[in-house]
């Protein structure tokens, strides 16, 4: 199921010192599907904790999948525990799954949500943070904005898409294979009624093979727009203008639906939060390079958002 990707404490924790780091760093064990690995900043009491939300497919705590390693989330939790945020990352489950080799394909949307809602049950039971602010990248921004709701204290959208899955997909193929367009309204029009389908373009497998249809179903059951207008804690929005996965257009859906959120559209920063100053092939090309530094206009955003 994990094929689409679209251009998409149980255990005692170890504890590990560095002497430049300004944070100390904790591998954990949340529940039988989640491992992750906490940062916290020396020498203060009660720091407020990000917990950080990965986008889709079979991504790691850091941000990387197989032959795809820019270390974007790390980055991004080190960042902010370097500026007095303690940061909790983890892997999806399917991740420790492929590690163990007993991948689960009836793995469902709704599950995501219920380990992002551990993740949060878990610190609010045995630590002491100020608050706990939800950081959702990419799809993460739909599963922290619906694990968020009624149990943090903010939520950040970094990337998310403001329209319903099946529009999103409408919309990437008319763009980039407009001859399947039809077709692709047929499906997820089916879909979203809750209708399988064997009628399908072998080219369009990808994203609606038989046996990835019914994560869709139950991703496609969310709209992101109706889901943050519900919220009731501070929310900050954020993408960037060098995004080719997601246009600075969902983002403002988003605002739109919640009028008291901020919004933030970062110049040049793209979906793997980097700033790219040249085109498509330089853009594509940094999916795969760790060496590069996220944005610092990121970092800053939310660090003031956090802290207000």
């Amino acid at each position: 199921m994990y094929r689409f990707i679209f251009l998409l404490a149980l255990s005692i924790p170890t504890i590990v010192f560095s002497q430049e780091a300004k944070f100390e760093v904790q591998d954990l064990s949340i529940s039988p599907w989640i491992d992750g690995t906490l940062l916290v900043p020396r020498d203060i009491e009660k720091p407020p904790l990000a917990i950080i939300i990965a986008g889709s497919g079979p991504t790691n705590r850091d941000g990387n999948q197989n032959f795809m390693k820019n270390n974007s989330l790390k980055k991004l939790a080190e960042g902010l525990s370097s500026e007095g945020i303690a940061t909790f990352r983890y892997d999806k489950r399917i991740v420790k799954q492929i590690r163990q080799g007993n991948v689960d394909n009836n793995i469902m949307f709704d599950d995501f949500i219920k380990d992002a809602l551990d993740v949060i049950a878990y610190f609010k039971a045995g630590y002491d943070f100020s608050k706990i602010v939800v950081i959702g990248h990419s799809q993460g921004s739909l599963v922290g904005m619906l694990a968020a709701k009624d149990k943090a204290d903010g939520f950040v959208s970094l990337a998310g898409a403001g329209q319903n899955i099946g529009d999103v997909l409408i919309e990437q193929v008319t763009k980039t294979a407009p001859m399947f367009s039809d077709d692709t309204k047929r499906i997820v029009e089916g879909l979203k009624n809750g209708e399988t389908t064997t009628d399908f373009p072998v080219a369009l497998a990808s994203i609606f093979n038989s046996d990835i249809q019914a994560f869709m179903m139950n991703w496609m059951k969310y709209n992101p727009t109706d889901i943050v207008q519900n919220l009731e804690i501070p929310v900050l929005i954020m993408n960037g203008t060098k995004d080719l996965q997601v246009s600075v257009n969902e983002a403002q859906l988003l605002k739109e639906a919640n009028n008291k959120a901020e919004l933030k559209i970062i110049e040049n920063m793209n979906h793997v939060l980097f700033e790219i100053q040249g085109d498509d092939l330089e853009n594509s090309k940094s999916y795969n390079e760790s060496s590069r530094p996220i944005s610092k206009e990121l970092i800053e955003s939310i660090v003031t958002f956090i802290k207000s």
